[in-house]
């Protein structure tokens, strides 16, 4: 298998070859800049940068560590996203790191090669700039054979890196380059569609925006300008690239070298539309070791497609992690960076010192506990969560218990008499909310009466409908509901606790979203679960959703964990928009959810066989 990229697809200038090569005594490494390396199908290269350690060891032979993204490769860390470099542990902090990637200058002195490339139609790589998609992984693919066949290579290659940087690790480790020996997908979704695109069919719009302008369109090959580039001093962006080798392009040739992931994710609206079904894949198909490694406090991106990834993963060796924190920090601290080298070690340089390699001998999961009110954004803080050792996901032992909802907006494990509790037949509050705008339905539980822990997949019934703004939107049949749900934690005095977000914004404990004319279930599929409705998304699927009729529909809420005290309280909140803990992942889009066929008044129903209930994963003490 190889790259399907051809130069009749992309216009560039003839290419050069200007590759560097550095010795760096003081980092200990040579580097190798724009290093070319060829593709199978296409007469354009990927241009990398390669780390090699200055001292040799192992007959100047060594295992390598691949990066393939979109950020670019001569973009120092510090220049990226200067605040989260300061923050770094100083151990992984020199000229040569590059955000959510490894540290050249450390890995090598821990025997490594590391090979950093820019993503084909990015950086100094020139093609058709088109992430995630199936064409860039299959130059992914060549990349990872090319390592593995260099004569400073052992022949086993690992992935290691965060965000984009794992996610693009499931694809290219379902397609088995040879010479891949392992990869460590360290918060990175694994479902393009439902992970990122679309939650439960409704589009999330605001990060995808933001992290194209910020991250990735001001990086494409050949665009003008790239060094002088700058944003304001907060969060990320590739800021200060290098011009490109073979000089610029004329703006039309750069549009006609591109896919635009804004449009074509507002465009596209179901899985089987040619721009989605080009990006699948079969995480079945992954063979290698696969140490993933999830984040509680990433609701909205990546958790749900770490703890799917391990699921659905066919490797024989497979390990799922929790931890805590933001999403750039953890994966430079000490302790975290020394399960990764002794998961290499295991599968790169066959020196096990944990047992990762025999069956049984490591717990397959691992979970941290969030126990306590202690604050958000807060490293040494979230070091208190205790961890245990589980031997399968989800927790064999999981007491799936039904909370009720009831109509007086009260939550518990009693099931409502028909009819309801006391007061009205209905719930309503204002669709088509934002979180501007934040009208929502809480369902507030009792006190709990002992210590509770809940950690697993969550899954809500709904029986909703809706009452349109305009009555010939209702007469056209051209009506909707969108479903936002969250899960929140109240402590004994009735205040909210908030945990660590990806951005280190306060964050709650977890949430879910479906388009009621998206709930089509395909219980037939090995991979639907009482826990977990299965859905394909499929334009195939689509039902149709009239004013005043009420719908019996099941919302996945992504998985979560937290350990509630006694005299603590759960919160399900029903809305109809974003609220509170979204941050910058927001489902705005006029244009997916116009007020023509969205506004008006939803209502969830209450009494006789119309049962509105949350089931959670409830752990029963050892």
């Amino acid at each position: 298998m190889g790259s399907t990229t051809t130069a009749a697809e992309i216009k560039t200038p003839p290419l050069r070859d200007l590759q560097e090569v550095f010795e760096d005594a003081a980092n200990g490494l040579t580097f190798m800049k724009n290093v070319s390396i060829p593709l199978k199908n296409s007469p354009l290269p990927i241009r990398a940068n390669v780390y090699l350690p200055l001292t040799s060891q192992s007959n100047g032979k060594y295992p390598v560590l691949v990066t393939y993204g979109p950020y670019g490769k001569d973009i120092s860390y510090e220049t990226f996203h200067n605040g989260s470099f300061s923050e770094v542990n100083p151990e992984h902090r020199s000229k040569y790191s590059a955000w959510e990637t490894p540290d050249p200058a450390y890995w090598c002195r821990e025997g490594y090669a590391i090979v950093r490339a820019d993503e084909r139609g990015l950086g100094q790589s020139p093609g058709l700039l088109d992430t995630m998609s199936r064409g860039t992984s299959e130059c992914f693919f060549d990349v990872v054979e090319w390592c593995a066949e260099q004569p400073w290579s052992t022949g086993k290659v690992g992935l290691l890196g965060i965000s984009y940087y794992a996610g693009s690790q499931w694809r290219v480790a379902a397609r088995r380059p040879k010479g891949l020996a392992a990869i460590i997908p360290w918060e990175g979704m694994s479902d393009y569609y439902r992970d990122r695109c679309r939650h439960g069919g409704i589009l999330s719009n605001k990060f995808i925006n933001f992290w194209w302008n910020r991250q990735v369109l001001v990086n494409q090959y050949g665009r003008a300008g790239r060094s002088k580039i700058v944003f304001p001093p907060d969060g990320p962006g590739a800021r200060g690239q290098e011009e490109t080798i073979e000089g610029d392009l004329s703006e039309d040739v750069l549009v006609s070298n591109r896919r635009d992931q804004t449009t074509d994710n507002e465009a596209n609206r179901f899985r089987d539309d040619d721009y989605y079904a080009s990006k699948e894949y079969q995480l079945e198909d992954i063979e290698v070791p696969v140490l993933s490694v999830a984040n509680w406090g990433g609701i909205l991106l990546h958790l749900r497609g770490n703890v799917l990834g391990y699921t659905y993963a066919g490797s024989q060796f497979k390990y799922l992690r929790f931890i805590t924190g933001r999403h750039d920090l953890p994966f430079y601290y000490h302790e975290e960076v020394e399960l990764q080298k002794s998961f290499l070690g295991a599968f790169l340089k066959g020196q096990d010192t944990v047992g990762w390699s025999v069956p049984g001998k490591v717990a397959p999961v691992t979970v941290t506990l969030r126990k306590g009110n202690i604050g958000f954004n807060d490293a040494e803080k979230e070091k208190a969560y205790e961890k245990r050792e589980e031997s399968a996901w989800p927790i064999p032992r999981t007491q799936y218990t039904n909370f009720y909802l009831g109509s007086d907006q009260s939550l518990t494990k009693t099931k409502p008499s028909s009819g309801g509790s006391s007061g009205p037949s209905q719930v309503s509050y204002q669709a088509l909310g934002s979180l501007d705008n934040q009208q929502a339905a809480n369902f507030t539980s009792p006190p709990f009466e002992e210590e509770t822990e809940i950690t697993g997949h969550v899954v809500a019934h709904l029986n909703i409908s809706v009452t349109p703004e305009k009555v010939d939107a209702a007469d056209k049949g051209e009506v909707d509901i969108d479903l936002f749900l969250t899960l929140r934690h109240l402590d004994a005095s009735g205040h909210e606790i908030f945990y660590t977000g990806t951005a280190g914004d306060p964050v709650p404990l977890c949430k879910g979203w479906l388009r009621v004319s998206s709930r089509a279930v395909h219980d037939e599929s090995p991979k639907h679960k009482p826990w977990l409705p299965h859905r394909e998304y499929l334009s195939s699927d689509v039902l149709p959703v009239k004013a005043g009729e009420i719908y019996g529909v099941d919302v996945e809420l992504w998985p979560t964990n937290v350990v509630v005290d006694k005299g603590g309280r759960i919160v399900v909140e029903v809305s109809s928009g974003d609220t509170q803990g979204s941050g910058i992942f927001q489902h705005n889009s006029s244009s997916d959810r116009p007020p023509a066929r969205f506004a008006g008044q939803n209502h969830i129903h209450f009494g006789d066989g119309l049962d509105n209930y949350v089931t959670m994963p409830v752990i029963p003490p050892e």
